[in-house]
Parts: structure tokens; C-alpha cells; sequence
């Protein structure tokens, strides 16, 4: 790509990633872009990435098809092992996202999101700055693609070099 040509990735094109537990597709990374990386991410029925927070990284989701259950606020109370229930001190809680909803998360803010439907569901999704998330997903998705149930411990290093602190558990059927 040259300063004087653009990108053009067409419905259905792009680096596609797939294990049991998602599928990402990479439609604009750090190669073409110095302002964000942008993905279409398919999310699995039972699938929770577990509210996490980034110190330096700007997150945008879209969501094209299903619903998700997501969260971007800080909660009155952490607690360790599920973020369904938590609420902000201003009485936010977590909502049901469906086809459209935009949710933008800015440094430092908590956030997570979850399929609990029985059908996948699907969100464009854009991380700034370029690269870290092309290179978290590309390890994650080899994680998480072994035989058997994650490797929790390889997630939770992973996550530390690529600012991401984990605050609930990652979780797929």
C-alpha cells in the first residue's frame, strides 16, 4: 500500500484466525494503519473474554450480529470471579448488546464482554495503537487452540506483555 492507494478488504476476505473458542478475522493491522488495528470477531455461544483493563490501548466494538452482554465502566466492587453482576458507583450494569451498539473504551476503563445466547454472535472490533492486538490474538489463538481447557497460566503471562490485566477468568465451552 502507498501513500496515494488505500485498502480494500472485501466481505469474507482478511487473515482469518479460528479455534474451538473464536474466530478472528484481521481486516486492517499495524502493516496498514498506524492509528488502530481493526478485526471481525465471531463469538461463540458461552464464550466470556472476562472483564480485563488496558493502561495504554483505545478499544472499539460494534455489533453486527447476536447479542453480547458487555461492560465498560470501573465497578464499585471488583469481584474476582464474575463481572455479570457488577455495577459502576453511578448504577450502570452490564447490558445486552444487540445489532448496532457501539461501545468505546478508553484506557484505564474495565471492560468485558460474553455470548450467553445459544447462537454466535459477531462485532467489529478496533484496538489502538497498532500492533499489540494483531500479536495478543495471534498468540491467544494458538493458546487457545491446543487439546484440552486453556492454559490459564500461559493466558495470564501473555496478558501481562500485551497490557492487559486480566480481573475475572477467561471462559469458552
Amino acid at each position: 500500500m502507498t501513500a496515494s492507494e488505500g485498502l480494500l478488504v472485501p466481505p469474507g476476505q482478511g487473515r482469518i484466525m479460528q479455534t474451538p473458542a473464536q474466530q478472528v478475522t484481521f481486516k486492517v493491522t499495524g502493516t496498514h494503519s498506524r492509528v488502530a488495528s481493526t478485526f471481525e470477531v465471531v463469538v461463540p455461544p458461552g464464550f466470556d473474554v472476562g472483564a480485563h483493563v488496558h493502561t495504554r490501548s483505545e478499544e472499539l466494538f460494534y455489533v453486527l450480529e447476536g447479542e453480547l452482554d458487555v461492560l465498560a465502566f470501573e465497578p464499585r466492587i471488583r469481584t474476582p470471579d464474575h463481572w455479570q453482576g457488577w455495577e459502576s458507583p453511578s448504577g450502570n450494569r452490564v447490558v445486552r448488546a444487540t445489532p448496532g451498539t457501539v461501545i468505546v473504551v478508553p484506557p484505564g476503563c474495565p471492560h468485558a464482554f460474553a455470548n450467553p445466547t445459544d447462537t454466535p454472535a459477531k462485532m467489529f472490533f478496533q484496538a489502538s495503537p497498532p500492533p499489540d492486538h494483531e500479536r495478543y490474538f495471534e498468540e491467544l489463538l494458538e493458546i487457545l487452540g491446543g487439546a484440552g481447557p486453556p492454559d490459564h497460566a500461559a493466558i495470564q503471562e501473555l496478558r501481562a506483555r500485551y497490557d492487559i490485566e486480566q480481573l475475572t477468568p477467561l471462559r469458552h465451552r
